[in-house]
């Protein structure tokens, strides 16, 4: 029988082994983290590491769940950050039959692989954002239906409740994924809105979200927002705007893909030190920047892997960002929670890049120093 024990940054985690790494002493010295900390997130103490290695799923759907977690088991990875689309994780059949859960699970243990994370990044964009076409192509068909705006949303509502009560009853600690944003089609969009709008926006954000929120304080699990641009928090500022808007309640947090912030100028070392334990998930991810005179930042209505676009991703550890900076931020604010790796190298073949993507991790998370000993300087 697995053990339940406490997950990284609340809820709950189905895992023996993940729960069994040895507590680690504190870290760095207490004005070293202080300094590294906003008001909103004061770790109390540095946490066991390295960190779970995960493979998100999404990019993945295309294949079966038992063939893509045989191969993940292979490459060295300690669990699957579990999308529920495709045939990974079908949400309906997880609440309505007694055993699909349970299987699921069974199967992946098997494996040696563990679901802290259970992922739902299309649905979210119906609950918080607008209501298009584009929509219907990613959304299950019940909850598209007939399309009317208002119609969808109480149905995206709907599902990303029960993605709440699944991720409770396989013992994830978090729920990640998009959220929408009413106030997006105007960023960098004239007119300019106004104060009393934004706030307005940010109110309607509130509204739809809250019902999603007060399940996951049910559940005793952590909702993570991906920071990313369409998304109601793009960057720091936004982020914080957020967070103001919901009151800080603990539930909402973000998933930090710092690829999103590293194109749009913003230093995601800096994101951490301002939310530090509001970053309940991190995804591993690389891009380049490609600007050539021509190019843009905005991606000029090309898709991923076109030379025209002035960023590209990349496999992990091949792209710009600084991950050692970003391992010791995360150090620094104490972050205990999963590393989870997203496959999206255009110009890879992606099982190749799946397997060198863990191994740069492994060799790139280490343990924080131990704190020195007050004593020491009597």
């Amino acid at each position: 029988m697995l053990e339940e024990t406490p997950a990284p940054n609340g809820g709950r985690l189905a895992s023996s082994r993940l729960a069994s790494r040895p507590p680690l002493g504190a870290g760095v010295c207490d004005q070293c983290v202080d300094a590294f900390r906003s008001p909103i997130s004061r770790a109390s103490e540095i946490v066991p590491m390295p960190r779970p290695i995960l493979l998100f799923t999404g990019p993945w759907a295309d294949l079966p769940l038992e063939d893509l977690a045989a191969q993940a088991a292979e490459w060295g990875y300690q669990g699957l950050d579990l999308c529920c689309w495709g045939d990974h994780f079908e949400l309906q059949r997880a609440l309505g039959q007694e055993d699909y859960a349970t299987s699921r699970l069974e199967a992946l243990r098997r494996l040696d692989l563990d679901v802290p994370v259970l992922s739902n990044h299309r649905v979210g964009l119906a609950v918080g954002g607008p209501i298009d076409h584009r929509l219907r192509d990613v959304l299950p068909d019940y909850v598209w239906g007939d399309g009317d705006p208002l119609g969808v949303q109480q149905r995206a509502t709907e599902e990303m409740i029960a993605t709440c009560q699944a991720a409770q009853r396989i013992g994830a600690a978090v729920v990640a994924g998009w959220t929408g944003s009413p106030l997006w089609p105007w960023v960098m969009t004239p007119p300019v809105p106004s104060p009393q709008a934004v706030a307005e926006g940010l109110r309607e954000f509130v509204h739809r979200w809250l019902p999603v929120l007060d399940v996951c304080r049910d559940c005793g699990l952590r909702f993570a927002a991906e920071v990313c641009p369409g998304q109601i928090a793009f960057d720091l500022y936004s982020a914080e705007a957020v967070l103001d808007a919901l009151h800080g309640r603990e539930e909402f947090g973000f998933s930090l893909d710092p690829t999103h912030l590293h194109w749009q100028g913003v230093d995601p070392v800096e994101f951490i030190r301002r939310f530090g334990e509001r970053i309940y998930h991190v995804q591993i991810n690389d891009l380049v920047i490609a600007l050539n005179g021509r190019s843009g930042l905005l991606g000029s209505y090309l898709p991923q892997g076109d030379m025209r676009r002035g960023w590209q991703s990349r496999c992990p550890g091949r792209g710009g960002l600084d991950w050692e900076s970003i391992i010791r931020a995360l150090n620094a604010v104490g972050y205990e929670g999963v590393l989870s790796v997203e496959i999206d190298d255009p110009g890879m073949e992606r099982g190749f890049a799946a397997e060198e993507a863990c191994r740069f991790v492994k060799r790139l998370d280490f343990e924080p120093a131990p704190r020195p000993d007050p004593g020491g300087f009597r």
